[in-house]
């Protein structure tokens, strides 16, 4: 069994080539974190990295290709997860919706990948095709996750008649304010912000504002 395993381990040279690839995009963050995504020069992303300006082409196309691979490397793979988990979940949709809605507000109170909406937010006019990915891929499929909740939710009577489409948007709202605040306004602030209050008092109305009357 043991011998089995370990020829079924990855070569060296195959986890180095991910390893590789998983390093560049972690000096690519770091980049345009520190520069902003126009001003950040591949030259820039390869000497964080400490590797050849060439070596970074052998696995992205340019910087674009490098956003989109943080933000399918970090933000798409949480929601894959989310849809799994939310598939195969049997219970009562308002523990579902909390339990989605703390595992997303943990993953915008402690990630460094928020600086990702930030910066396609300062430089959507400047980079409309990475608006749109980040649309097609982020918000159009976090969003599809939320209002399928919410669907079952009043198909088994346990929230009341609500629009969807709007109240999806109301859930991730809060899920943006700790995203930015992080970004933009904690450094001014004189105590740190309570994150995780935020999230429990956000889960108590909205849980409270989409219960069928019967639950009130």
């Amino acid at each position: 069994m043991v011998s089995y395993l370990l020829r079924m381990r990855p070569k060296r040279w195959e986890r180095r080539k991910e390893d590789r690839a998983a390093e560049i995009l972690e000096a690519a963050l770091a980049c345009f974190a520190e520069k902003g995504f126009a001003a950040t020069r591949m030259e820039d992303i390869a000497a964080r990295a400490k590797i050849t300006k060439g070596t970074i082409y052998l696995y992205f196309r340019g910087k674009e290709d490098l956003f989109k691979g943080l933000a399918r490397r970090s933000i798409g793979v949480q929601l894959d997860a989310v849809k799994t988990f939310v598939a195969g979940f049997e219970g009562p949709t308002p523990e579902l919706l909390r339990l989605v809605l703390t595992t997303a507000g943990q993953f915008a109170i402690t990630s460094d990948r928020v600086v990702l909406p930030k910066l396609l937010l300062a430089e959507a006019n400047k980079f409309p095709e990475l608006a749109e990915f980040w649309r097609r891929e982020v918000i159009d499929q976090g969003l599809a996750v939320f209002q399928a909740i919410l669907a079952r939710g009043q198909a088994r009577g346990e929230f009341r008649a609500v629009a969807p489409e709007h109240a999806a948007r109301l859930c991730i709202a809060p899920l943006l304010i700790v995203m930015f605040w992080r970004t933009v306004f904690a450094r001014f602030d004189e105590a740190p912000y309570d994150y995780q209050g935020l999230m429990e008092v956000h889960l108590d109305t909205l849980l409270r504002g989409l219960a069928a009357e019967e639950r009130l």
